[in-house]
């Protein structure tokens, strides 16, 4: 693994448009050669009994990018221990691909609780962050914070307002947003019952 990779991690429960898009966007305006979606098998932050199964969002993100170029599905965290630390994490990615330059993704949210990450110094001490905004967020906030961090940007990139809670809910509804998902992982989800 070489050259500018940027790293969208994420719980992607299920992975989504709106994920795509913002992929899109930092690989064309970040200056990254591409973009690995970084499936996080236990977030701190999250429930792990609300999530779907490890293999099983692996699987969607595989159908929602075998399409795409310069964006890859990354299972690196499944052989970690376990929950996820970020800084673990990239610990890791460096002494494996020293010849790669890692760029973190991550939205406006996760730059203000950056602070209470595990040895989040040594994140924002080692890689570039390229931080995208949210529907209904504080710009100049989140400016404002990431000019506590040299190798931080916040970047200009669509707001989505779509969330994974949400598609969840439409298909326990049996009313699913289908134009939301990526055509194989609509198809996938609806034959497979996965939120049922």
């Amino acid at each position: 693994m070489k050259g500018n990779i940027g790293l969208f991690f994420g719980t992607f429960n299920p992975i989504h448009v709106g994920h795509l898009v913002l992929a899109e966007y930092m690989l064309n305006y970040g200056e990254l050669d591409r973009v690995l979606f970084v499936i996080t098998p236990h977030n701190p932050f999250k429930q792990k009994s609300t999530l779907l199964p490890d293999r099983e969002r692996l699987h969607l993100a595989y159908l929602a990018l075998e399409d795409q170029l310069n964006m890859q599905p990354s299972d690196i965290e499944f052989g970690l221990p376990q929950p996820n630390y970020t800084a673990q994490t990239m610990a890791y990615l460096r002494e494996k691909h020293p010849e790669a330059n890692f760029t973190l993704i991550m939205g406006e949210d996760n730059l203000r609780s950056l602070h209470k990450w595990q040895n989040h110094e040594s994140i924002v001490d080692n890689h570039r962050i390229l931080v995208y905004p949210r529907v209904g967020g504080d710009y100049e906030g989140t400016a404002e914070a990431a000019q506590k961090y040299p190798n931080v940007a916040v970047v200009d990139a669509p707001r989505m307002e779509i969330s994974a809670s949400m598609i969840r809910q439409s298909f326990k509804d049996r009313k699913p947003l289908q134009n939301l998902l990526p055509k194989a992982v609509f198809e996938y989800i609806e034959g497979s019952n996965l939120f049922q």
